[in-house]
């Protein structure tokens, strides 16, 4: 089974450069294997992609906007559907496909079992207080620190501009007559 993402290679909007960028980065980020076929080139393509997408997924105007994802023959959704998939984490049944061996999909996830990282997760929650004092004590120390920079910074621009000031209000002193 291959995935089929239709995108459209010289489109003028940016808005859709970037969503077919991010789902061609996607499955290219995880190996998922897809092949991509561009709506711009080639009228077959495009007309195989118009003709594929469901009516109710369509938009008003009848004309679904690139990207729009198959996998082979059967339709899976566009952008918007896609990365909300992608954000509740059921992406691989977006795309019909069965999850790898070492995703949180696996069977040893489903059983119950613990990741490694659960463990480790699990081992330091028992830290929390300590570290969040730390870095509250050191946010203190910070606030601090930034306070008396500020007020060194604000009494040496007061010093410059009195300078100034004085330097200003002597006239005839440079001129040449």
């Amino acid at each position: 089974m291959v995935i089929k993402v239709f995108v459209a290679t010289s489109s003028g909007s940016i808005a859709i450069r970037k969503k077919q960028q991010e789902v061609v980065g996607f499955l290219e980020a995880n190996k998922i294997d897809f092949k991509e076929l561009d709506i711009a080139g080639d009228e077959d393509n495009r007309r195989w992609m118009r003709e594929n997408v469901p009516g109710e997924k369509k938009p008003q105007n009848g004309i679904p906007l690139p990207p729009q994802i198959f996998n082979e023959e059967q339709y899976c959704g566009d952008f918007d559907s896609f990365f909300s998939a992608k954000e509740e984490n059921i992406i691989y049944s977006f795309l019909g496909l069965a999850p790898p061996p070492d995703s949180k999909g696996s069977e040893k996830a489903e059983e119950g079992g613990e990741t490694e990282a659960q463990k480790e997760g699990s081992e330091d929650a028992g830290n929390l207080p300590e570290a969040q004092e730390k870095n509250e004590e050191e946010g203190e120390t910070a606030t601090e620190e930034t306070e008396e920079i500020a007020t060194e910074g604000a009494e040496g621009e007061a010093k410059d501009e009195e300078e100034a000031a004085e330097g200003e209000g002597e006239p005839g002193e440079d001129e040449d007559s």
